[in-house]
């Protein structure tokens, strides 16, 4: 018997048997879960792209299996958001240190949960033992014509951002400290970085009117400024324009959660460029799909990207985005320089 109380032992296939296998109802779906490879019939253009998530790493280790698969999916969706592409499939490859029923239960759940409301088939994948990590690989159509790019930006676009900023950053702090408040703010915030929400119509809806776009993964400024390295361009970014959550106004002071929305990562808002002539439009086509979306600066010509208040250079230390292997995404700069390439 397991700690659980399941007196079941079971193998990967077994494991994949009973919380992942599910009948598909897509016809494409040639070959799905249960081979050893899932075959697709592809007829457009397809998206794919794929993350991995590591216990200790990109989420405390101990977290609940529901946000786990939630998040897994989301941060997978939300690449594809970044494309303007609708997600169809995916491949998941889990790493176990054993199999505890109860987590793998609420695993699926949240992920199963996620996937339903997005139209996502699980066709594949592979489990193995090991430390805690998570695999997703996702495939999406997308409109060979109007895919969007990171690179597509051009002099005098402007800059948007949907939904809000710095919210999941400090989720993550209260998540890492145990700070368990029954308040409001502190649920939402809280619910902001277990939970995120994909930004997959908005993505959809800026086909024709975006042009170029990123997810906010790492942070604003580091992922504005992959963008900005792709288009050739440098940015400028109003601080005072930061689209920040009445729940985060409430729970840090103003400096902190300014900070946070530049450079604390985990939002997954959609973070885009588009000609001033398009403003109307782009207004209009997100208020159909219920998002949020603000204008935030510009681009213009040079490198990396700048923070403005009130439109004068902000003589700000340099702020890091997230890096994986540790190494600053910002560049040193001159006083007015938030964030570089």
């Amino acid at each position: 018997m397991n700690r659980n109380g399941d007196t079941v032992s079971l193998d990967e296939f077994g494991v994949i048997e009973r919380y992942f296998a599910r009948k598909s109802e897509d016809p494409r779906v040639i070959v799905g879960i249960g081979d050893d490879a899932a075959v697709l019939n592809l007829g457009g253009a397809t998206a794919v792209a794929t993350d991995t998530m590591v216990a200790g790493v990109h989420f405390p280790k101990g977290l609940a299996g529901d946000a786990v698969g939630h998040r897994i999916l989301a941060v997978n969706l939300s690449d594809l958001a970044a494309m303007g592409a609708e997600p169809r499939w995916c491949t998941l490859a889990l790493t176990l240190p054993d199999v505890d029923h109860a987590w793998l239960a609420a695993f699926a759940q949240g992920f199963f949960a996620l996937a339903a409301e997005h139209g996502v088939e699980l066709i594949g994948g592979d489990t193995t033992r090991g430390p805690l990590s998570v695999t997703l690989h996702v495939l999406g159509d997308v409109d060979g014509d109007r895919i969007l790019t990171r690179g597509g930006g051009a002099t005098g676009d402007d800059i948007h951002v949907t939904g809000t900023l710095g919210d999941a950053a400090a989720g993550l702090d209260l998540v890492s400290r145990g700070r368990s408040g029954t308040g409001n703010a502190h649920r939402v915030l809280r619910s902001r970085f277990l939970t995120p929400t994909p930004r997959v119509a908005a993505g959809i809806a800026l086909r024709g009117l975006a042009s170029a776009a990123i997810d906010v993964s790492d942070g604003l400024l580091a992922d504005l400024g992959h963008l900005c390295r792709a288009s050739g361009c440098a940015a400028s970014v109003d601080v005072e324009r930061l689209p920040l959550s009445p729940e985060l106004r409430e729970t840090v002071p103003s400096r902190n959660a300014e900070a946070w929305a530049l450079a604390g990562g985990d939002d997954y808002e959609l973070c885009f460029t588009a000609p001033p002539t398009r403003r109307y439009d782009i207004e209009r086509a997100l208020a159909a799909c219920e998002t949020p979306v603000l204008r935030i600066g510009q681009l213009h010509e040079g490198r990396g990207v700048h923070c403005r208040r009130d439109g004068q250079p902000m003589a700000s230390p340099v702020i890091s985005g997230y890096s994986h292997f540790g190494e600053s995404v910002a560049e040193s700069g001159t006083a007015g320089t938030c964030g570089g390439e």
